[in-house]
Formats: C-alpha cells, structure tokens, sequence
C-alpha cells in the first residue's frame, strides 16, 4: 500500500485561518498591527520569489508586511546600517534578511546584527541557545514546521526513533536539538547522521521517523528506508525535470508509512512558522 501523504499545503492553510484570527484578536486588544520587514540584497530569482511569496502570506492573514531593497554591490556596512534603522523602529516587530547575501558581506555578522527580539528566523546566538535550553523566544522556522506536521497528523514522536540526515545550523541541528527536549512533539531518541557518516543506510534503516535535510536531489533511496517508517523530506532542489527533494520519492512511496511531498510538503509551513514568529515577536514587544 502506499505511503500515506503528509499534505503540507493543506496543513498550511489551516494554520493561517487559526493565524488570521489571532492577529485580528491582536490588533483589536493593542490597537497594533504585527509587523515584518523583509530585506533582499541582490537580485537572485529564488530569493525574490520566496520573498513575494512571504509577502502574499502576510497580507493573508493580516501581517503588515514591507520589503527593503539594497542592490547586488551593497557594502556590508550600508546592509548594517538598513538593519539599524529596522532594530530602532518601534512599529517593525520582526526582521527577515533573505539568504543567500552576496559574497562581499559577511552572513553571520549580518544574522548576529538582527535585534534578537526580532529575529523571526531564529538564527541569533542568543535565541539559538535558548532552543538549545529548552526555552525558546523563537522556534526556527524549518525545523517548526517538522515538528508541526507530525504533531498535527498524530505521527508519535516520544519514544521513536528519528534519523536526522543533515546538519546545517538552519535544520538539521536545531530539529535533532527540539526532538530530544522534554515536552510535546519532542522525547524522541534522536541520531543526527551527515555526509561523512560511514554506512549512513544502516543508520536510515533505524529510523521511525527518518528526516532529510541534505539538500542532495533524491539523495535517500528506497533501501535507504525501514517499512513503515515515516519520510520527512526538507529538501528543495531545482533540476532538469523540475522541483525534486532529497528523497527518491517515487521509490520511496511503497516502503513508507507517511511521508511528505516536494513541493506541498514542508516548504508551505516553513513560511507559515515566520508569520507565527512575527505574531510572537509582536506579542512579546507590545507587553
């Protein structure tokens, strides 16, 4: 029998309805509307698209939403000083710089300019370390959006085992982090496996719950995946025969229990978690 899919578009549109709510519950008790900045530096297609696309949810479930261009010959400092003026600016609650950057500007000293109040990504030290704590300002947005879809489709996560492939500070780390805290969603016994991982199939092949995060086109194969267990593919990848994951979904379909589509799987939450970042940071500012 095939896999049972995991419908991240679906889920998405359910979670802004309850998000459309909420901001208007919002913004009528502190006569505030929550709002997001959104920087882009350059003009990557994929960067911009993903931008508009943030945009577009924003203004669906009543987010005030502004874009902030620099060109692709920004300095560093003048990308600085843009998000300055943002952390200054009482009315924005929360700040978006849109990865990649051009290579004359330093990422990290970017991410770590963003006022951590405001960081809706969640890559600040500082709100790093408190998902690490178990005390989160904010959770990162990907990893969220894992942790949302298999508790909101009752997949059992305390006392499973999830194989985690991939270990960027953007995924991997921080969902393998969140997994293994106390609480709902979490109390799994998580294996946080890479590309210098030795025999990773025998790792894969444990997995209640197998997570790819690699960002290496259907880089997961069938034998790659117990019977039953549940597919979590986080990859996007652009190919000759369009948007793939990083899991050989075709073949995977029949050994799967669950498992999420590319696209319509996690793409969708990812955006829906920083609409609800921006709702927190707004909430927290406004108290």
């Amino acid at each position: 029998m095939p896999a049972q899919l995991l419908d991240g578009n679906a889920l998405a549109r359910q979670i802004r309805r309850e998000l459309t709510a909420e901001v208007a519950d919002f913004i009528e008790n502190n006569g505030v509307v929550p709002a997001l900045a959104a920087v882009l530096v350059g003009e990557d297609a994929a960067s911009q698209v993903y931008v508009r696309n943030k945009r577009r949810d924003c203004e669906e479930v009543g987010i005030q939403s502004s874009l902030h261009r620099l060109g692709a010959d920004a300095t560093q400092e003048e990308l600085l000083n843009l998000i300055a003026k943002l952390n200054r600016d009482e009315t924005v609650h929360g700040i978006l710089v849109q990865l990649p950057l051009p290579p004359q500007i330093d990422t990290r000293v970017i991410l770590e300019a963003v006022s951590a109040n405001k960081d809706v990504d969640a890559f600040h030290p500082e709100n790093v370390g408190l998902v690490v704590q178990g005390q989160p300002r904010f959770l990162p947005c990907t990893p969220s959006a894992v942790q949302q879809i298999l508790i909101r489709n009752n997949v059992p996560i305390a006392g499973q085992h999830v194989v985690v492939v991939g270990r960027s500070d953007i995924v991997g780390k921080p969902l393998a982090i969140m997994l293994g805290q106390r609480g709902e969603g979490a109390d799994a016994t998580v294996t946080l496996c890479h590309s210098r991982t030795p025999d990773l199939g025998a790792f894969t092949r444990q997995a209640d719950i197998l997570v790819a995060a690699i960002g290496k086109p259907k880089f997961i194969t069938a034998d790659m995946i117990r019977q039953g267990a549940t597919v979590i593919d986080v990859g996007i990848n652009r190919t000759d025969a369009g948007l793939v994951g990083d899991v050989d979904f075709e073949a995977a379909l029949p050994v799967a229990g669950r498992i999420t589509p590319v696209p319509g799987g996690i793409g969708p939450l990812t955006r829906v978690m920083l609409l609800v970042n921006t709702l927190t940071a707004a909430r927290q500012l406004e108290m």
